[in-house]
């Protein structure tokens, strides 16, 4: 490492400790100045009245140098906006969405990774999978499902490692033998939660990373996770709500999203469920997307013209592509008893010379059958998805 780059790391790893994210005034300044310009007048309280207020707290700390020794000792590297990797092209959309009103829209001033460096690459196309902590069955079943089925059309899982949804979807990822990234409200090396340690470092022992803008030794807490889900929302393509609660920190995920013009999608669950009523309020007030498969969220999320249904992704029946005249005749026919063609012509109301060339077509597509006792009907197998 050259002694400008220890320098970055060092005024970056000092502004990460001296104020609480987002810090929009903060970055704004750094933006402007640069970080190690912006990092030395913090340092001597030279700065404007919002940055100042952003970091009266902490201004004291000088704790950079150690951290960068207690984030090599922990397997970690810290990933700074100037290094390639940087998921910038995710990250512009936090201007435009502070902009619109939207809270704590301010990018991270670096990111603590553990795991694959190629965040930037990994997160080009990716889809983020959240919801409730104390999910269902079913929710946790879809949520490893989708997990498992995104990373197989290519995608990158992303979520927040909690219990529940997120579990879910980072261990069907992680089955489907693809890259997921979990993003935490504390430290690194804080161990949290602490059920889900082995889970993260399946994580980051493959292709994934697990990321944080707080420094080692930072605590979760409650404001946290909130601050936390706007990096979940935008380091993907589109977020899908699996199960949330009115007001959860999924609803709120989802709020985010949409504010930095992500798509967002929900899964419907039954009326009587509380854990799938903050999904039905986002379908019902038209925020989110109704989606009930992979395919469905790889179509949504994906780019524009890539991952469509086919028709052999959705749902078939025998009947599809008959005519009207030969659905009515097809009705017309019972599964036991056999019926000549005039008395088709008359259960159906189609001229009996219709029914005619109408019975040998249906013949040939596995619909109908001639007998002894005349047509009946038969029901194909035919694939469903």
């Amino acid at each position: 490492m050259t002694p400008g780059e220890l320098s970055l790391l060092l005024a970056r790893a000092y502004l990460l400790r001296v104020a609480e994210p987002p810090a929009p005034a903060l970055t704004r300044f750094v933006v402007e100045h640069g970080a190690e310009r912006a990092a030395e007048a913090v340092r001597g309280g030279r700065v404007p009245g919002d940055v100042a207020k952003e970091v009266a707290a902490r201004n004291d700390l000088r704790l950079a140098e150690q951290d960068l020794q207690t984030g090599h000792a922990m397997g970690a590297r810290l990933l700074v906006p100037e290094h390639e990797q940087w998921p910038r092209q995710r990250f512009a959309d936090f201007e435009h969405a502070a902009q619109n009103g939207v809270q704590n829209a301010a990018p991270p001033l670096a990111l603590w990774v553990r795991g694959s460096p190629r965040l930037a690459e990994s997160t080009a196309s990716a889809v983020s999978v959240v919801g409730s902590r104390a999910a269902s069955g079913y929710g946790e079943q879809l949520a490893a499902e989708f997990g498992h089925g995104l990373v197989g059309r290519g995608f990158t899982v992303v979520s927040g490692a909690a219990y529940g949804i997120d579990g879910a979807a980072h261990r069907g990822a992680l089955a489907g033998g693809g890259t997921t990234v979990a993003v935490l409200a504390c430290g690194l090396d804080v161990g949290y939660p602490a059920g889900h340690t082995s889970l993260l470092r399946a994580v980051e022992s493959g292709d994934g990373a697990v990321l944080s803008e707080y420094p080692p030794g930072t605590p979760p807490a409650r404001h946290r996770f909130l601050v936390r889900n706007r990096l979940i929302a935008a380091l993907s393509a589109g977020t899908v709500v699996v199960e949330a609660g009115r007001r959860s920190g999924a609803r709120n995920t989802a709020g985010i999203a949409g504010g930095l013009g992500r798509v967002v999608m929900a899964v419907p669950g039954p009326v009587t469920s509380a854990l799938s009523a903050g999904c039905h309020e986002l379908l019902r007030d038209g925020e989110a997307l109704l989606v009930t498969s992979t395919a469905e969220i790889a179509e949504a999320a994906g780019p524009m013209g890539d991952h469509l249904i086919s028709p052999g992704d959705r749902p078939s029946r025998d009947t599809d592509g008959l005519g009207e005249e030969e659905l009515r005749v097809f009705e017309a026919l019972d599964l036991r008893k056999g019926a000549a063609a005039d008395e088709v012509s008359v259960r159906s109301g189609v001229e009996l010379a219709s029914v005619r060339a109408i019975l040998p077509v249906l013949e040939f597509a596995g619909l109908a059958a001639r007998g002894e006792y005349g047509w009946t009907r038969r029901r194909r197998r035919s694939g469903r998805s």
